[in-house]
């Protein structure tokens, strides 16, 4: 459980982490890292782009299905304004080679804090809001992650069968949701 304490160095987060937990929440960050570090390498090169130094990112939707929920379209074709699916597609295509090295550069960012700051052994963390900040952006991505894996969606219960093979992921995902709140709380003033 997360606790906010006043410092004269400023608000700061705490908690604590036993090893395996902390074992398991880096390599779930790790895992995310790498599957958004795989989409950042698969851009085209864009001649454009190293004339000018700004960076374009892939025009076409995630294949992965993880990576699609990581990096979602931009509008949907069903939410008005474009009636063309034609005309959706091109928009999303634009707007993903435009923002989306910068949607992943954040999303490593968040990532990065978490890997810095969970003791690999386990032990006390103590987080500024700024860290929290990017703890929550980072678990909300292995959460993302994790609920497109198992097939998790507005249906799911919150508990299977212990003899489901996805009983223990789903003990873990839990865990992250259950982490993520604590946190939402102490942030709150």
């Amino acid at each position: 459980m997360w606790n906010r304490k006043n410092s004269l160095g400023g608000v700061k987060l705490r908690s604590e982490i036993d090893a395996h937990e902390a074992a398991v929440l880096r390599s779930l960050v790790t895992s995310v890292l790498g599957l958004l570090d795989e989409r950042a390498k698969s851009a085209p090169d864009d001649e454009l782009a190293e004339l000018t130094g700004l960076r374009s990112g892939n025009t076409a939707p995630p294949e992965d299905p993880v990576v699609a929920r990581l990096l979602p379209d931009f509008q949907r074709s069903d939410q008005g304004g474009l009636d063309d699916a034609d005309a959706t597609a091109d928009a999303n295509g634009a707007l993903r080679g435009l923002h989306e090295p910068e949607i992943i550069d954040a999303k490593v960012a968040a990532g990065s804090v978490v890997l810095d700051t969970v003791p690999p052994d386990g032990g006390k963390l103590v987080l500024t809001p700024e860290q929290a900040d990017a703890w929550l952006s980072a678990i909300n991505d292995v959460r993302l992650a994790m609920g497109t894996n198992l097939g998790i969606d507005s249906q799911t219960p919150d508990e299977v069968d212990p003899d489901d093979p996805r009983a223990p992921h789903f003990d873990v995902y839990h865990w992250l949701t259950w982490m993520q709140d604590s946190l939402v709380q102490a942030l709150a003033p």
